[in-house]
């Protein structure tokens, strides 16, 4: 071996060292990689939270004008005398009532309405002649299906609109009035015409026709008509009352 060639123990003394600590540069750069990630994550989370509180006003603002539109479209302002829009009486403040005769019977049949809903209430020379109320037809294709149904004293119905619902365009969404002219087929029809037992699509057995292509979403309104009506019949005595009350109050 030549004397000049150095020993294991010097060639690994003569070995560069690692550098064990971490580049200031680079941990300043994560640091502000980091920081920018997390502004950015903070910044999109917030705006995706503004834009959906902004929708969701924005729906509740235009559903809340189709009402207003359809509670006149049901029952003309030409044939009322009073404010159909604020004559009303809530379906949540007769069910806490105390007066057990003061609650109305079997409230699911109006579907699975929310909480502060009301009743609306048409008047001409301060009698009341017409009725609309909020109804939910929970049995649509996608999901509930919200009406507003006028019913006259007479039991008959003076009118039904839909003001919100998710049903496939071009089938199911015929039952709004802008697609199509189908819900007018419910106008001055009652529990006698036609008769309880028809009161369903034809597809069915009843009068009613469905949508070609489409038979859940006409037949969850038709059965939410019938429903409405049948809820009107045995809660007449108190409703009337609670109508009455209001014109006292006013």
């Amino acid at each position: 071996m030549s004397q000049n060639a150095p020993t294991k123990n010097e060639a690994e003394k003569n070995e560069p060292k690692e550098n064990t600590q971490a580049d200031p540069s680079l941990v300043q750069s994560i640091s502000k990689n980091a920081l920018g990630l997390a502004l950015f994550a903070f910044i999109t989370v917030g705006i995706i939270g503004l834009v959906q509180v902004i929708t969701q006003d924005k729906i509740a603002f235009n559903i809340e004008q189709a009402q207003a539109r359809a509670l006149y479209e049901i029952v003309p302002k030409n044939q009322t005398d009073n404010n159909v829009l604020t004559d009303t009486f809530e379906i949540p403040a007769v069910l806490a009532a105390n007066n057990s005769q003061s609650k109305l019977n079997n409230l699911k049949l109006l579907g699975p309405l929310k909480e502060h809903k009301t009743v609306h209430l048409a008047r001409q020379n301060g009698q009341l002649h017409s009725l609309i109320f909020p109804v939910v037809a929970p049995d649509g294709y996608t999901t509930g299906i919200s009406l507003l149904i006028g019913i006259s004293i007479d039991g008959s119905i003076r009118g039904v609109r839909v003001i919100d619902h998710k049903e496939t365009p071009g089938l199911g969404d015929k039952i709004d009035l802008k697609k199509s002219d189908w819900v007018l087929s419910f106008n001055r029809r009652s529990l006698n015409s036609p008769a309880l037992e028809n009161w369903k699509v034809k597809k069915d057995g009843g009068e009613f026709d469905q949508f070609t292509g489409a038979t859940i979403t006409p037949r969850a309104v038709v059965s939410a008509v019938k429903n409405t009506l049948l809820f009107f019949k045995e809660n007449k005595s108190t409703i009337l009352e609670l109508a009455n009350k209001e014109i006292d109050h006013e």
